[in-house]
């Protein structure tokens, strides 16, 4: 048997266990100007078609053109890299900024330049894939923490035998919505001379005051062994990633991180967009409690549990019901994500759906219309 054939035959077999599993996937590519509602994208502040935002963009590209040109340590670097570098880092209370090409490559290259062989990182269950990846090719020894567990990181640390650990979270769980303890975290840390690294994707734009984080949130902001993580592509309607942590930390990264050293450095017109979007939020702070106000009204037209940040989990179980689910969502109207292994656990398939703090009377009044229609469906 042949090489070809040999490996046609696996990825043949591996597909058909898939899509009898329910887990199969497919791209389906939006057109402009659809008539779905969208409670699937991660645009929280309903910013990414803003008049100013697409300004911004169009005001970058114009200046310095389409792409970045190399890596950031080459040509990759303009002025409006450096301006929201130190805009991001004002804004959740940091020392500094660095910002890179997507939040992966932020958690990755903050993650693997901070740790290596001889240290130890204990990370959440809970943890975004990219940190997940991150702790795999950091080549240091990786404790898995149950999900929102002190004791079992203290213990952790604790009995370590390394010199350096990170502690390593999101702020704002990406599945269930649900909210890290991040000021017990940060006193075990504290107490056994960990970095705590906390991935804001999800609490930017959405927690603390005018959507500063979590971390600001609960008081811990510029805290010198808190790393914070961010992307550009939630609340602030754009492309990359950034990291806000202490100068010290800043260099260190620039030196070391290979995903910010080798990576061609994020494109001009996602910096000015990210830019223009952060200064509409620092104008108008109620956007960051519009999206949770929102999340309020989707958990009550779905029975799910009180949501802490822009998700809410309408768990159904099983994959196939979770994808059926989303579909005849779809054949209504709406759009809704749909969350199935690995994504999230055996057994816990859901509908995923975000709040945007765009949404108006006439939505929601639709979507609650739809999300009665299809879960009394899914549930008979």
């Amino acid at each position: 048997m042949s090489i070809d054939s040999t490996l046609s035959t696996w990825l043949d077999d591996v597909a058909d266990r898939r899509r009898g599993a329910g887990l199969h996937r497919d791209l389906r590519p939006r057109t402009p100007g659809t008539a779905l509602i969208d409670l699937a994208s991660n645009d929280y502040l309903g910013l990414v078609r803003h008049p100013e935002v697409v300004r911004g963009a169009m005001s970058a590209l114009s200046r310095w053109g389409a792409g970045a040109t190399g890596s950031r340590l080459v040509t990759g670097s303009t002025t409006d890299h450096d301006r929201l570098e130190s805009e991001l880092a004002d804004f959740v209370g940091a020392e500094a900024g660095l910002v890179f090409s997507s939040g992966y490559t932020a958690n990755l290259g903050a993650v693997t330049a901070l740790s290596g062989p001889g240290s130890l990182i204990v990370s959440d269950a809970g943890s975004h894939a990219s940190l997940v990846d991150a702790c795999r090719l950091s080549r240091a020894r990786v404790a898995v923490s149950p999900h929102s567990d002190i004791e079992f990181v203290r213990s952790a640390l604790a009995t370590r035998g390394e010199e350096r650990a990170l502690v390593v979270t999101d702020s704002v769980f990406s599945a269930d919505g649900d909210l890290s303890p991040l000021v017990g975290l940060h006193r075990v840390c504290r107490e056994y001379g960990a970095f705590l690294v906390v991935d804001e994707a999800h609490g930017i734009g959405v927690r603390g005051v005018g959507g500063r984080g979590l971390v600001h949130e609960v008081g811990l902001a510029g805290e010198p062994d808190i790393v914070v993580t961010a992307t550009l592509s939630k609340s602030l309607a754009s492309q990359g990633g950034a990291v806000l942590a202490s100068e010290r930390v800043r260099a260190h990264l620039i030196d070391a991180a290979r995903t910010f050293i080798f990576d061609t450095g994020l494109a001009p017109a996602s910096v000015g967009a990210a830019r223009a979007a952060l200064m509409i939020l620092r104008r108008e702070p109620h956007r960051a409690k519009s999206v949770l106000d929102r999340a309020q009204d989707l958990a009550r037209y779905t029975g799910a549990k009180t949501p802490e940040s822009a998700v809410v989990s309408v768990i159904l179980g099983d994959p196939q019901l979770a994808f059926d689910a989303a579909a005849a969502c779809r054949e209504r109207g709406l759009h809704v994500g749909c969350f199935r292994p690995p994504s999230v656990p055996e057994g816990t398939s859901r509908l995923r759906l975000t709040a945007r703090a765009t949404l108006g009377p006439d939505e929601l009044a639709r979507i609650e219309t739809v999300l009665g229609e299809v879960l009394t469906g899914a549930f008979a």
